[in-house]
């Protein structure tokens, strides 16, 4: 069996972990031997054009890495996808486009890995230590300002802890300072564009107007600026737009929940699967609970589990295959298996034929065989001596 580069890849990624998503795409397709043309998001095209630089002058051979920035994403997609020479495609961004990526795929049947979206679940049971779970929601919610597919996107509080919850993750997202994130003392930046402030503000919107009521934050600041405050919303109906798309801001939406079995219901209760966080102080359940989770990742008792040691990804239309680790290797390998008619007179099969002529056994410890005319050694009647193994070896 070998594996070889599946071929020319084109890599797409987003604009949120500019380096990060670029170089988790290089790394496996230049050690494959895989030649690549990764197109960045048009939002942050300058940080893939650096490291392609970077890598051309550590000494890789012209044309393994090829960067396309593009404002017209679409049509570059479909004319690389229908050239031939293509073999893998390796996306990450959201479902939607995704979709679309894998029809366009499928003409060719190039090989496709998808990193898509998510909704994660963040599940906190009454055992849990509340002062770590706060901590792990602060990391899961805020990291890159929420900006992120593993991002924490809905709070599933068992109902006798609920309240101590809200009350102390409010109380830290509230004391974050917003503001631009090159003043000191900023923790919390403005998001990449108006679209997205104005969808953040919608799903926030939405769920007031239902019944849910914001702790802290949950309106729009004015002035300049994508900004949009770190918010905590209680009492959020389970038909809220926000519990069902995925924010990509910094709300944190809580719903409360009684049973463990209706936790893990309302957990799986999307099309997604990436990732899942719970906090509890029993192992048992968190190993329990994290096994009956529809998604590619689980964090128990921690707010952040991706690492580059590890497999990353999904399950359902949060994606196909993985990145990192050996697995994220092997998406751009394929697998090729060789089989032959060995000569017998040629390695281990001849070495028994020849054992009876060239390595004499004791008297009565071997017998011979005959199978299609020639000797074959039998089962011998006791076990050989160690000395016997050894001549039998060199021979």
């Amino acid at each position: 069996m070998t594996r070889q580069p599946v071929g020319v890849a084109l890599l797409i990624t987003p604009w949120n972990f500019p380096a990060a998503m670029a170089t988790r795409k290089w790394e496996p397709a230049i050690a494959a031997g895989c030649p690549t043309i990764l197109k960045p998001a048009a939002e942050t095209p300058l940080t893939a054009l650096l490291i392609a630089d970077i890598l051309v002058e550590a000494g890789l051979p012209a044309g393994a890495v090829n960067v396309l920035p593009t404002s017209k994403a679409a049509p570059i997609s479909e004319i690389a996808l229908a050239d031939i020479r293509v073999r893998k495609l390796s996306f990450t961004g959201s479902t939607k486009v995704g979709q679309g990526l894998l029809q366009l795929a499928a003409d060719n049947v190039v090989n496709a890995s998808m990193d898509l979206g998510g909704n994660a679940p963040f599940l906190v049971f009454a055992d849990a230590d509340l002062d770590a779970a706060v901590e792990g929601a602060m990391l899961a919610k805020l990291r890159n300002g929420g900006e992120a597919c593993t991002a924490a996107n809905r709070f599933y509080v068992e109902a006798s802890v609920a309240d101590r919850f809200a009350e102390k993750l409010a109380a830290k997202m509230g004391a974050m300072t917003m503001g631009r994130g090159d003043d000191d003392g900023v923790q919390l930046g403005p998001l990449v564009t108006e679209a997205t402030v104005e969808k953040v503000d919608r799903l926030a919107k939405d769920a007031i107007s239902g019944g849910a009521r914001a702790l802290v934050g949950g309106q729009r600041p004015g002035g300049n600026g994508f900004f949009y405050p770190a918010t905590v919303l209680v009492d959020v109906p389970e038909d809220a737009d926000c519990l069902t798309e995925e924010i990509f801001g910094p709300v944190a939406p809580i719903v409360t929940f009684t049973t463990e079995a209706e936790a893990v219901r309302q957990a799986n209760d999307t099309p997604f699967g990436l990732v899942a966080y719970l906090y509890t102080g029993d192992l048992g359940r968190g190993l329990r609970v994290s096994e009956r989770l529809e998604c590619g990742m689980v964090g128990i008792n921690r707010g952040v589990i991706s690492d580059p040691a590890a497999p990353f990804g999904g399950m359902k239309q949060s994606g196909i295959g993985r990145e990192g680790a050996l697995d994220g290797l092997l998406e751009f390998l394929e697998t090729q298996i060789r089989g032959f008619l060995a000569l017998p007179e040629r390695g281990l099969l001849g070495i028994l034929h020849r054992w009876p002529e060239r390595c004499p056994a004791p008297a009565g410890a071997w017998s011979t065989v005959r199978s299609s005319g020639r000797s074959a050694p039998a089962r011998p009647s006791k076990r050989p001596s160690n000395d016997f193994c050894r001549r039998a070896s060199s021979a």
